[in-house]
């Protein structure tokens, strides 16, 4: 059977919610984990995605901000997640599909100075991503696990439109990259869109807003991350080939998210 999983930060849900159910008509997926949907539990449209053919939810809302969910075609087990947010923030929600655990985040972007000192915000960045690597370090590899969601951090040289110059900037610094290699070595994580989409081509999964036209300018970055452990290799890789992609025509919608939405497959 292939499952077919998508991550989206989706900017406001309730806002999407037509977005939403135009992307799973065309997409299918059989899973899709949002970021960023900016409401409380109550206010989720669930009719919307019942109606998509998505009808098991699971919701970890939050008033104003934040916030994650996941749908799914197919039935949903409970599972606790990886981890809780420092802050009390909705960040994180967990379920198992098709005896697949998937995780789902939403890591705080981190503020605009990347110094733990004097931002805050960027510390908790930063601790996040170690409280996330020391808790996959406990899992066992072999288990079939994805971690997905808006992690927040762009970790190649072709994952951002200017490494030069990105490299001072909140979502590629120095730190934020050595974070992220840590996380995926903490359990030798697969970049299931990086190993579908090689190196050097350049992959993006954000688009900022003050662009005009986001394609012309093409000033992206991939933030947007479906990771696999080693327990799913044969699902993830069939035939020596990886099923990922960005799906970037979302971003040219009316009134898109900044982000697009990244699928990827397993055969189960």
């Amino acid at each position: 059977m292939r499952l077919r999983i998508a991550t989206w930060n989706v900017n406001s849900v309730r806002l999407r919610a037509e977005q939403a159910a135009r992307f799973v008509d065309e997409a299918a997926p059989d899973v899709l984990c949002m970021q960023e949907i900016k409401c409380q539990d109550g206010e989720f449209p669930r009719e919307a995605f019942e109606a998509m053919g998505l009808p098991h939810i699971k919701i970890a809302g939050q008033k104003g901000w934040h916030g994650v969910a996941i749908a799914s075609r197919l039935p949903i087990e409970d599972v606790p997640t990886l981890m809780n947010c420092r802050e009390g923030h909705a960040r994180c929600v967990a379920v198992k599909v098709a005896g697949v655990e998937i995780q789902n985040f939403y890591i705080p972007a981190g503020g605009d100075l990347p110094d733990r000192v004097a931002n805050p915000k960027f510390d908790h960045k930063l601790d996040f991503y170690e409280t996330l690597t020391a808790a996959l370090k406990k899992r066992d590899p072999k288990a079939p696990l994805i971690v997905t969601g808006d992690l927040n951090i762009a970790p190649g040289e072709n994952d951002v439109w200017s490494h030069r110059q990105m490299l001072k900037v909140v979502s590629h610094t120095p730190a934020e990259l050595e974070a992220f290699d840590a996380l995926i070595k903490s359990m030798d994580l697969l970049d299931l869109p990086r190993l579908a989409v090689p190196e050097p081509e350049k992959l993006f999964s954000w688009w900022s807003y003050r662009a005009t036209d986001f394609r012309k300018s093409n000033r992206g970055l991939r933030l947007d991350h479906i990771l696999a452990s080693p327990g799913l290799r044969d699902a993830a890789i069939v035939d020596g080939k990886v099923s990922s992609r960005v799906h970037d025509d979302v971003r040219e919608w009316e009134r898109p998210s900044d982000h697009a939405p990244v699928t990827a497959d397993l055969k189960v």
